[in-house]
């Protein structure tokens, strides 16, 4: 009986051994550190239809990279994620103070962009200093050195094409007082009340001349001709009922700092 409790115990552990020596449990699989199972194992598989040979086939070529992308535009022809304006333009036409005034910001955005204010290729045999008006194209040439030019988009009012030719801006004037023409007042009864017998309308934001006027003379007679600034921004490069050359506000200041005494003025 004895020897039968010492045999049973070891039989136990030989049967159990035998059966784990089926499972990979004890013993490591060595050939998982090989390099060439490694490669063998991990190698890509490619795609080779039948009948093609991949030496004969020939690669794409590289595209060239788009300079322009249209991204995402919208209805009224903006891109998202670029500025909306010329930061320029908002520098330029935004709300200054100007003597007791402040002139208030334009909305670029909404004035065609060739009537802002910029600086242009602009060939001419007049000397530098000289305004040059053309009618036609609703623009204003301040001519400058090395053949360039200030432009500025301009309006043009009825009195705007009734003169013509070669003058001289006589004198100029910050923030003027506007006295309507017996004729104005003839034509339009409402602003008899502004007339020059009752004193003119005073200078401010809505005064018709605007921040600045400059007067054309000829032949030292007063041509009834004027440049002056507008509160009517929408009136630039648009023919309206009055007035003579209409600037903004923002670019007639402008003008006004750059013009010499006694400046020359050709009306075309």
């Amino acid at each position: 009986m004895k020897f039968l409790r010492r045999v049973f115990p070891i039989a136990g552990l030989v049967i159990a051994a035998g059966s784990l020596s089926g499972c990979n449990i004890l013993i490591p699989d060595v050939a998982a550190d090989s390099p060439a199972r490694f490669v063998q194992e991990t190698s890509p598989v490619f795609y080779q239809p039948p009948g093609v040979d991949p030496r004969r086939v020939r690669p794409i070529p590289d595209q060239p990279v788009p300079q322009t992308r249209e991204l995402y535009k919208t209805q009224f022809h903006q891109t998202y994620g670029l500025p909306v304006s010329n930061p320029v333009h908002m520098a330029m036409y935004g709300a200054v103070r100007d003597e007791d005034f402040t002139l208030p910001a334009i909305p670029v955005s909404r004035v065609q962009p060739q009537f802002l204010r910029q600086e242009v290729d602009y060939q001419t045999a007049e000397r530098p200093g000289t305004v040059i008006v053309d009618t036609k194209a609703h623009f204003l040439y301040f001519v400058e050195e090395n053949g360039k030019a200030m432009r500025y988009g301009v309006g043009l009012g009825r009195d705007g094409y009734a003169w013509s030719g070669r003058g001289v801006i006589q004198w100029k004037q910050k923030w003027p007082r506007w006295t309507p023409p017996v004729e104005m007042v003839s034509r339009q009864p409402e602003v008899r009340a502004f007339s020059a017998e009752n004193g003119g309308m005073n200078p401010g934001l809505q005064n018709p001349l605007g921040a600045r006027a400059m007067y054309i003379f000829k032949d030292g007679q007063d041509t009834l001709y004027r440049i002056h600034g507008t509160p009517d921004w929408q009136s630039i490069g648009k023919a309206t009922s009055s007035g003579c050359v209409r600037m903004l506000n923002q670019d007639v200041v402008d003008l006004y700092d750059r013009l010499p005494a006694k400046a020359e003025i050709v009306v075309m």
